[in-house]
């Protein structure tokens, strides 16, 4: 049953409710070992395609681009990390600009999996050290990542998977170097996937 009208507050819920005896409750947010999990994704990137120039990871809480920027940035300290969020859902590009947790009222958007809107302080600083770049990506585009993706690649994304094809797309200059895009999730709502498939043709 879903509780809560966006991320932070389902955060908040699940905390109260690990209050509870005999419950616990994992927050990838702020985990310190949860980020070893993303790390592997650019080890077998960069042990794949070792001169890549730059990776495309979607952001949410953070996880996922803390844990492949740390590795990546090891690995190869050259290599160009970019972080992509929804414009609707901008808290962590805010943040990441500003140097401090920038919170917003809002974060509508179709991605749900970047729908954050109280940054971590700690997040913010990490990311501040490993991000090289913020973009952000309008619901159309998403959308129009969404079509692209499943009709040329045959890859069904859900909109915070097919943010990053929808930053690469808006940013022609960056596709004659070897760029990689994470593309992660399927869990894709019918009636936004119809949008894609069909509003868009």
């Amino acid at each position: 049953m879903e509780q809560g009208a966006d991320l932070g507050e389902g955060f908040q819920l699940a905390s109260a409710y690990a209050q509870r005896e005999g419950v616990y409750f994992l927050n990838d947010a702020t985990d310190p070992d949860l980020t070893a999990g993303p790390a592997t994704i650019a080890c077998e990137i960069l042990e794949q395609l070792p001169h890549t120039h730059a990776i495309y990871v979607p952001i949410g809480d953070t996880a996922l681009i803390r844990g492949v920027a740390s590795a990546a940035k090891q690995i190869s300290p050259t290599v160009k990390i970019i972080g992509v969020q929804a414009e609707q859902a901008p808290a962590y590009c805010l943040s990441w600009k500003s140097g401090q947790a920038v919170t917003t009222e809002t974060c509508d958007t179709i991605a749900d999996g970047l729908a954050t809107r109280t940054p971590d302080a700690a997040n913010v600083r990490a990311i501040r050290e490993l991000v090289d770049d913020i973009c952000l990506v309008s619901e159309q585009q998403m959308l129009a990542s969404i079509q692209h993706l499943l009709f040329e690649e045959h890859v069904l994304a859900e909109p915070s998977g097919a943010a990053t094809t929808a930053a690469l797309l808006h940013q022609p200059q960056s596709l004659d170097k070897n760029v990689v895009l994470i593309v992660s999730g399927v869990n894709i709502a019918q009636d936004v996937l119809r949008r894609a498939v069909c509003e868009l043709r």
